[in-house]
């Protein structure tokens, strides 16, 4: 694809949402190269410093890091890095059926500046303070929009998708865990992260979400999952009608599902879900829920996850020897620490063991930070042959097509690695402190 996307093109591309590193616009012109896609934009720290394009992809230790994926360390920007990461590593791990590795496109410094300006009153506040579209990078990543299918023959067909942030599945049982953070190995890093977020001021009440639900490999847990996402969506759960957002938050978070949202939201599926009025959303997330199980889609995110076997607190000390400087958590901690033959026992490692452990812990990163995209249309009775996958719901006796995509499978930098440690540490000294005072509340009365 040879065009250069110029600013009188920002306005066919409108805000679908964000997260903490990219901007997603969906296309609404008809160039026959773009209908059915969306721009992935990347973002910069409006107290940082912009990347300049040109700059190569990775790091030196980083390239070290990574020498055995040739096209990454030879990316020769970060944009580029962040595709061959997609395309050479993620994609082996997840299956290339289920993850879209997109293609880059060349834009000009009008044209990011045009889109930034053009979707500033749509986006969250606190987005909009943290970071902006990164004027000085040279491409965007073009992929399919996933919470569609492809135009048909059909006109009026309809599209229903899901987006799942699902988060880490498992417990740690790492034995690099100190003993004062043991609560690690009973509740999730989900549950706790919460208690952080309610006291921060993030979220307004606790999630009903419990991940190890949604990893569980049983229906009715996992089916107990959706709906507590469902109750709770924050930036864990949205669905989109033929494109259109319907339930969650755009670039944010979004507070427990109200009556008069889930009235709405009943009221959105009657074009897809043929139940009667009080049913439809039960059966939806039925829909999904057994799409989930039987599909086994989580199965290879849990793998990779797990890629994390030594958890921050272990990773971080092979993270020190990496970068060839004296280990700050060592430091810290006193000679007689039960943990410090450990510890010590990860400083004798080879270079060539402490990057894998960092690498490993990396790729687990990106894992836990995935979305999964569902979407879903009515199969027709006689329809032709489908190239996608079918599901049938039958309280409603009907079937769906569906298609599934792992998306937001960004490359975390070597550099996060410090940050990664202090906020594990940060959530779980904030949740400990919660439980104390919860105790101590207790006790009075």
């Amino acid at each position: 694809m040879a065009m250069v996307l110029q600013a009188n093109d920002a306005r066919e591309w409108c805000y679908r949402g964000e997260g903490a590193v990219n901007l997603v616009l969906a296309y609404s012109g008809e160039h026959p190269d773009f209908v059915g896609k969306v721009l992935r934009v990347q973002k910069v720290p409006r107290n940082g410093s912009q990347c300049d394009n040109g700059h190569p992809g990775l790091t030196e230790l980083e390239c070290l890091m990574w020498k055995e994926f040739k096209e990454l360390v030879s990316a020769p920007t970060k944009e580029m890095a962040e595709y061959c990461f997609v395309q050479h590593v993620m994609c082996s791990l997840l299956g290339s059926k289920n993850v879209d590795a997109g293609i880059h496109i060349p834009v000009t410094r009008e044209f990011l500046e045009t889109v930034d300006n053009n979707v500033l009153s749509q986006r969250p506040s606190w987005r909009v303070d943290a970071a902006m579209v990164n004027p000085l990078c040279d491409s965007v990543l073009l992929i399919s929009d996933h919470s569609i299918f492809p135009r048909g023959a059909l006109k009026k067909d309809f599209c229903i998708s899901v987006e799942i942030k699902p988060k880490c599945g498992f417990l740690p049982l790492s034995e690099f865990i100190a003993s004062e953070n043991s609560i690690k190995r009973s509740v999730t890093r989900f549950k706790m992260h919460q208690a952080l977020k309610l006291h921060q001021g993030k979220i307004s009440e606790i999630s009903a979400y419990d991940p190890l639900d949604l990893f569980s490999g049983s229906s009715d847990r996992v089916h107990k999952a959706i709906k507590g996402l469902f109750k709770t969506p924050q930036n864990n759960f949205r669905v989109f009608l033929n494109g259109s957002l319907i339930l969650g938050g755009l670039g944010g978070n979004a507070d427990a599902t109200s009556c008069e949202v889930g009235e709405t939201f009943e009221n959105a599926l009657k074009c897809v879900i043929q139940a009667v009025d009080g049913q439809r959303t039960q059966c939806f997330l039925d829909l999904v829920s057994k799409t989930i199980f039987s599909s086994g889609l989580l199965n290879k995110v849990l793998e990779v996850q797990k890629f994390d076997n030594a958890d921050i607190e272990g990773a971080i000390h092979a993270y020190y020897n990496v970068i060839s400087q004296p280990c700050a958590v060592c430091n810290k901690r006193s000679a007689e620490d039960q943990l410090s033959e450990r510890y010590s026992s990860l400083h004798s490692i080879s270079n060539d063991e402490s990057m894998k452990i960092v690498r490993n812990y990396l790729i687990a990163a990106t894992a836990k930070d995935l979305s999964m995209m569902i979407s879903f249309r009515p199969r027709e009775d006689g329809s032709v042959e489908s190239p996608y996958s079918m599901v049938s719901l039958e309280s409603t006796n009907q079937s769906f097509d569906y298609k599934a995509y792992f998306i937001d499978l960004d490359l975390k930098p070597l550099e996060r690695m410090e940050y990664y440690y202090k906020l594990d540490q940060q959530i779980v000294g904030c949740y400990v402190q919660m439980v104390k005072s919860t105790q101590q509340l207790s006790h009075i009365e």
